[in-house]
């Protein structure tokens, strides 16, 4: 496959998925780059996100950098889940954080990935530091194509 029709794969990809998950798009995440085997995804953080100390929530960032993972892991056109994550949470996000998450493909070993995401603020501070391990899954329904 050409380098112009891989990237085709993942944009295509990226588009079948941002349609379908609500999850994401309630919470405000938009894509802003795809690529075989990465993407970056960026939230704005809202009033509703913070928790009760003022700052963002684990679980938004947690669905910031997964949500990142998920369109680098099905970048290729197969469809892949999480098979299991770990964060470390390394400064609080703040209300009106411009954050971005920015997923890289380290390891494909068969139907198994390995994924690393790293989620800034504008001003290049990490946040979070993400890594997730990843599964193609031959029954599951591929992301449609748009």
């Amino acid at each position: 496959m050409s380098t112009t029709d891989a990237q085709q794969v993942a944009e295509e990809s990226s588009a079948a998925m941002v349609a379908a998950d609500a999850a994401a798009r309630s919470a405000g995440i938009a894509v802003a780059a795809i690529g075989p085997g990465h993407a970056t995804a960026t939230l704005t953080v809202a009033e509703h996100q913070v928790n009760g100390h003022g700052v963002c929530h684990g679980g938004v960032l947690f669905l910031l950098a997964d949500t990142a993972m998920a369109h680098a892991c099905n970048s290729y056109g197969t469809s892949t889940v999480a098979s299991g994550a770990d964060i470390a949470f390394l400064r609080p996000g703040s209300l009106g954080d411009e954050l971005t998450a920015t997923a890289t493909e380290r390891a494909l070993a068969g139907r198994s990935g390995l994924y690393d995401v790293t989620v800034r603020t504008a001003d290049g501070t990490v946040v979070a530091e993400f890594r997730g391990r990843t599964r193609q899954v031959p029954g599951l329904a591929a992301p449609p194509r748009v």
